[in-house]
């Protein structure tokens, strides 16, 4: 299981939202490279990027940004997301050197669009579903749907997808824990793998997402919690490679 660093872009700056509200970011960094930097010295092998601002307009906003990311560290597997809509971005950001687009907002609006570009991109497409009580919130976890997260991911079954990066809203960046249950639910039931995002704290967080990862749960990524110190980010990948 990979410890995976987020590196959320607003304004040009590196933040971290409470529950996805764009009025409620914690500044940690006003330089996005330097953070990549610190988190690659620790020892991270895969970034995960959000273009905050992207997922509202709709199209990439902090793009170059993320790109030059990409450039300096060409070894490092990139996932980025936010305001991927179109082929013409996906491939614009694979060829500036990023591993795996997330396709979110698009994922649940047009479920053959992920089809698709998991075709003409293989290998490199992950869907992002975002859930307030077990639903797909879109735009920028701005827009509330009906669709159920597990009946979603399951239409994504057998087609390419590479992982579901899940994220439990109400837990993100409140450093209150993960969401066990509904993570294995969807990994279970999905039969994709899964990265789990949202309310990652420590290292008991760590060891309990390792305990039912079962082949299953690929990844985690933080935020708040290496930023803040609650989580050493080598001490907990060295774990996971123990295991």
């Amino acid at each position: 299981m990979l410890i995976i660093p987020a590196i959320d872009l607003k304004d040009g700056q590196c933040v971290r939202l409470c529950q996805g509200r764009m009025d409620d970011a914690t500044v940690f960094s006003s330089d996005p490279a330097a953070m990549a930097r610190q988190w690659v010295t620790a020892g991270c092998r895969q970034l995960h990027l959000v273009d905050l601002d992207g997922a509202f307009a709709g199209q990439p906003v902090n793009g170059d940004i993320i790109k030059a990311i990409a450039t300096t560290y060409p070894d490092l597997s990139i996932q980025i997301g936010g305001g991927i809509r179109s082929a013409e971005v996906i491939e614009s950001y694979l060829s500036a050197g990023v591993q795996f687009v997330i396709i979110g907002t698009q994922a649940v609006r047009d479920p053959n669009f992920v089809r698709a570009m998991c075709k003409d991109f293989a290998g490199h497409i992950m869907v992002g579903l975002d859930a307030r009580d077990g639903m797909v919130a879109i735009e920028g976890w701005a827009q509330a749907t009906n669709v159920s997260v597990v009946a979603l991911a399951c239409q994504f079954r057998d087609i390419g997808v590479s992982a579901i990066v899940y994220t439990d809203i109400a837990l993100d960046g409140m450093l209150q824990g993960v969401n066990l249950d509904a993570t294995r639910q969807l990994a279970n039931q999905a039969k994709i793998p899964v990265i789990a995002s949202g309310g990652v704290t420590d290292m008991r967080d760590i060891k309990a997402l390792a305990a039912i990862a079962d082949g299953t749960i690929c990844g985690v990524i933080t935020g708040r919690a290496i930023y803040e110190g609650t989580l050493d980010l080598a001490a907990a990948q060295r774990y996971c490679d123990s295991l």
